[in-house]
C-alpha cells in the first residue's frame, strides 16, 4: 500500500502538473493546484484500495488518477469570455 500511495501522489503531481502546464489562467495558485492533485490523488488511491481489496495495484492507480483528475477539474475557473454581458430577457 506504501508503494501504492507514492505512486498516487507522483501522479497527482504529475496530473497538476499538466493542467499546469495547459491551463494556467484558468486555474489558481500553483500551490493549491499542485497540492489538490496530490491529495485528491492519494485519496483516490485510499478509496479504490479500500474498494477492491489488496492484489489490484493498477486498478488501484487508475482510481488514484480519476478521482485526482475530479478534483482537478473542480479547480477550473470559466475562460472569462462572455462573463460580463447581461442574460437577454
Amino acid at each position: 500500500m506504501i508503494l501504492e500511495a507514492l505512486g498516487a501522489i507522483l501522479l497527482g503531481l504529475g496530473a497538476s502538473w499538466a493542467a499546469l502546464q495547459r491551463l494556467p489562467h484558468r486555474l489558481p495558485s500553483r500551490r493549491l493546484v499542485l497540492a489538490a492533485g496530490s491529495l485528491g490523488s492519494l485519496f483516490g488511491a485510499v478509496l479504490t484500495h479500500a474498494a477492491l481489496g489488496p492484489g489490484h495495484a493498477v486498478a488501484t492507480l487508475i482510481g488514484a488518477v480519476a478521482v485526482g483528475a475530479v478534483l482537478l477539474s473542480l479547480l477550473l475557473r470559466p475562460a472569462g469570455h462572455g462573463l460580463g454581458r447581461p442574460m437577454p430577457s
